[in-house]
């Protein structure tokens, strides 16, 4: 294949992979704490020779996370925690301790505040936080202390990575941090509120809809390109 055909064909996937993370974002709109994702481009430059031009390639090697804040719906729930500002909630899961800005969480029977599936919500100090039984009233302050009936019993901790470049996607509205993750002090946690998911279904629909258009495009002058050489050779073969 000469060096068309190859440009065309990295273009391609790259295409592929962003129509996949476009459409992994439109299937999380309505994830609540779910933080969009984007593809990087990177151009590959290589020299073909001193009278030759270039061959410059684009590669999607990477991929972004918009931290930008989720709208904030009104629960009042009394576990169902917000953060406005920077930060994350930490959890324990079977996998390592996970960053998430989903902070909706229940009671297990052991009085200890987990998500959905299980995974322990942390407090500042790394330690699961337990919730008396009994307690009729349950708090939480702007800066995460957590009382019950009164009296402070947790104060639950606001975390980020000390890379946020080495953050990676985990299952759901979670992330790995990519290293121990680090206590931050100038996030505010809001109680009986959910962050919704930070995807905008309609900027994504047109999104994929370009990045669909863009690939046919590709495919189509592969095939074009692909009959072109057959041609030729078919010409040569009869001379």
């Amino acid at each position: 294949m000469d060096s068309t055909g190859y440009v065309a064909l990295n273009r391609q996937a790259g295409l592929l992979k962003e129509l996949e993370t476009v459409a992994t974002n439109i299937a999380n709109a309505s994830t609540n704490g779910y933080r969009r994702e984007g593809v990087v481009f990177s151009e590959f430059v290589v020299k073909t020779g001193r009278s030759s031009e270039s061959l410059s390639l684009g590669h999607a090697n990477g991929r972004s996370i918009d931290l930008t804040q989720g709208a904030l719906l009104q629960t009042n729930g009394t576990f169902d925690f917000a953060i406005e500002g920077d930060g994350f909630f930490l959890v324990a899961t079977p996998e390592g301790n996970r960053l998430t800005r989903a902070g909706a969480f229940t009671p297990s029977p052991e009085g200890v505040l987990v998500a959905p599936d299980g995974a322990e919500l942390l407090d500042a100090g790394g330690a699961p936080v337990l919730v008396p039984a009994g307690a009729a009233r349950i708090a939480l302050g702007a800066d995460g202390t957590l009382s019950a009936d009164g009296a402070p019993i947790a104060q639950i901790g606001l975390w980020s990575s000390e890379d946020p470049l080495q953050m990676t996607r985990a299952p759901g509205a979670r992330f790995d941090p990519g290293g121990e993750p680090i206590p931050i002090e100038n996030g505010r946690i809001l109680q009986g509120f959910v962050e919704r998911s930070n995807v905008d279904p309609v900027s994504e629909l047109t999104r994929m809809i370009e990045v669909q258009r863009a690939y046919e495009l590709g495919s189509t002058f592969l095939d074009r390109e692909d009959e072109r050489v057959r041609s030729t050779i078919r010409v040569i073969g009869q001379s």
